[in-house]
């Protein structure tokens, strides 16, 4: 049975999803980005990540000829950045404070709007339908205590502890 892109799609937008930014920079320094929730942990052992990369995404030039990329999980303040990033805006970094990841050549770095970041350097890209699924170990790495900014079915949202239950606090 063909599950079908409609079905499929809400599948994945049934859960929350943490939203990142991947961002990287061409052989110019010209810095790129864009919105994804298709980020997931490969090994601890390695430390090693994976994103996938749609085919007609600008970013994705930029990623094949660094070969590195930084992964910015936004926190509750970056909604707007989300959006900006979601779109296809020319200049997306225009409003925006980065600064340059020196472990992911030059890859932008969004500290005032992060959770946590991840600057990493690819090992294996891997085509596979309209997009390509890049495996890359983290090399460095920040984490901020604020809130994370979550989507599911369309909209936003914020894990805060108000949402943890009992036993989640207790062991805190």
């Amino acid at each position: 049975m063909d599950v079908g892109s409609a079905r499929f799609s809400e599948l994945f937008g049934s859960f929350p999803t943490p939203i990142a930014i991947v961002t990287a920079t061409d052989g110019e320094g010209e810095p790129f980005g864009f919105t994804s929730n298709a980020v997931c942990a490969v090994s601890a052992a390695t430390q090693m990540l994976l994103i996938s990369v749609g085919k007609g995404s600008r970013t994705l030039p930029a990623i094949m000829s660094s070969q590195a990329f930084a992964v910015n999980f936004l926190s509750a303040s970056g909604r707007a950045a989300s959006q900006v990033f979601a779109s296809k805006a020319t200049d997306k970094f225009a409003n925006l404070k980065w600064q340059p990841s020196v472990i992911a050549e030059g890859a932008p770095l969004l500290l005032d709007i992060a959770l946590s970041y991840a600057e990493c350097r690819v090992e294996n890209a891997i085509e596979v339908s309209d997009h390509w699924l890049f495996i890359a170990r983290v090399e460095g790495t920040g984490v901020f205590p604020r809130e994370p900014l979550l989507y599911r079915r369309g909209e936003y949202g914020v894990w805060s502890l108000q949402n943890a239950d009992a036993e989640e606090l207790s062991a805190i």
